[in-house]
């Protein structure tokens, strides 16, 4: 009996020892999985993007007009006020017109003077071809009378040119706008010399208006296909661009890139390039400043969060969630283009693939086991690309 029991309790014993193990291999995996960190994941997906270069861009009028006078002398009047619109033709401003309109009192008379010379130069050419057909006088005698009649005529012409040039000088005294537009700042005021040289002021017809920026050797590498697509062809297949004001706030009409530059500045390895904006309200004025946006349209393309990403000697990586919710490092590529806060995935993901959206750098590691939570479906939206 006592044989018995002690073989029953080295029985037990036995069993014990084998079921312990098991036992505690299921408590661990348990404990492990009620560890597990909880992250946020995304499942990717393909989409239409667009992203958006982001320039800095000065306004200009598509005809600023410099005001200058064509003559020498003091401004008696100033017609209109900085900043003022001003309509073609409008009066800007008056040059002292006593010394030019003596000129031109002075230029009718030489006129009548000469048209009273050649009055009485051709009666006595007329005079003198009767007393000729009579015989009376010699031909070199008429001849003489013709002469003088001749030369009063170019007197005349004379007076007259000097007539037109006089009024043409009283009329410069008078400045008008060649160009509707807004007036810019006039630091000349009443009494004051002026000459050709003098800047009156600037007349902007701002009606369309260009935005002046600057476009790199990539960019402009990437619209002729590196050389194999003619400039003129690559603009006209350009979309609309954008332009952000000053006060961040989207202008509400579209632009069209009309030229670039063919000369990249040495300095700067960039080339000037303009954008034409309509400006109907007049909201728009020469020496705004503002930013261009230039989009870039990719098809059916895997865009995540930079935040999901991280990098290791010039490679970039993502977590995705394997089997048993273990995370793998996957390496990946991405577009040089980005907003600042999304990457276009170009290799390493595909669709359904699910990756961490947080814990990356921190949290996470390869071979680590979490606890999914919902997060991001897809990317946020591109706003813009510097």
């Amino acid at each position: 009996m006592k044989i018995n029991q002690f073989n029953m309790l080295a029985l037990m014993l036995a069993t014990g020892g084998i079921m312990l193990p098991s036992c505690k291999g299921k408590s661990d995996q348990a404990q492990q999985q009620a560890m597990a960190p909880a992250l946020a994941v995304m499942t990717v997906s393909e989409s239409d993007v667009s992203l958006e270069t982001v320039l800095p861009a000065t306004l200009e009028g598509t005809n600023d007009v410099e005001i200058r006078p064509q003559i020498t002398g003091f401004l008696t009047k100033v017609h209109v006020d900085d900043g003022e619109y001003v309509h073609k033709g409008q009066v800007l401003f008056t040059i002292d017109q006593v010394q030019l309109q003596a000129a031109v009192d002075q230029a009718q008379a030489a006129v009548a003077v000469a048209q009273a010379n050649v009055n009485t130069a051709q009666t006595n050419a007329n005079n003198n071809k009767i007393l000729l057909d009579k015989n009376i006088i010699s031909a070199s005698a008429y001849q003489t009378s013709v002469d003088a009649l001749n030369v009063a005529k170019a007197q005349l012409q004379q007076a007259q040119a000097g007539l037109t040039s006089a009024r043409k000088n009283l009329s410069y005294s008078t400045v008008t706008a060649p160009v509707s537009g807004f007036v810019g700042e006039i630091p000349y005021k009443e009494g004051t010399l002026v000459t050709p040289q003098t800047l009156l002021t600037m007349l902007s017809d701002n009606s369309m208006m260009q935005a002046v920026f600057s476009i790199n050797e990539k960019i402009l590498l990437e619209l002729t296909d590196n050389g194999k697509r003619k400039l003129k062809d690559a603009l006209a297949s350009m979309p609309e661009v954008s332009l952000r004001l000053a006060d961040g706030t989207l202008y509400p009409y579209k632009g069209k890139i009309i030229s670039i530059s063919g000369v990249i500045n040495s300095s700067t390895g960039s080339a000037q390039t303009k954008a034409d904006f309509p400006n109907p309200d007049g909201m728009l004025r020469s020496g705004n400043t503002g930013q261009i946006l230039i989009p870039t349209n990719y098809n059916s393309t895997i865009q995540i969060p930079q935040s999901a990403t991280f990098e290791i000697q010039d490679m970039r990586f993502v977590y995705v969630v394997g089997d048993s919710a273990k995370l793998h490092s996957t390496p990946i590529t991405v577009a040089s283009e980005n907003d600042g806060s999304n990457f276009i995935v170009t290799s390493g993901l595909k669709p359904g693939d699910v990756i961490i959206t947080e814990g990356v750098g921190i949290t996470a590691k390869d071979g680590l086991i979490i606890t999914p939570k919902s997060g991001s479906t897809s990317a946020a939206p591109v706003q813009s690309a510097q």
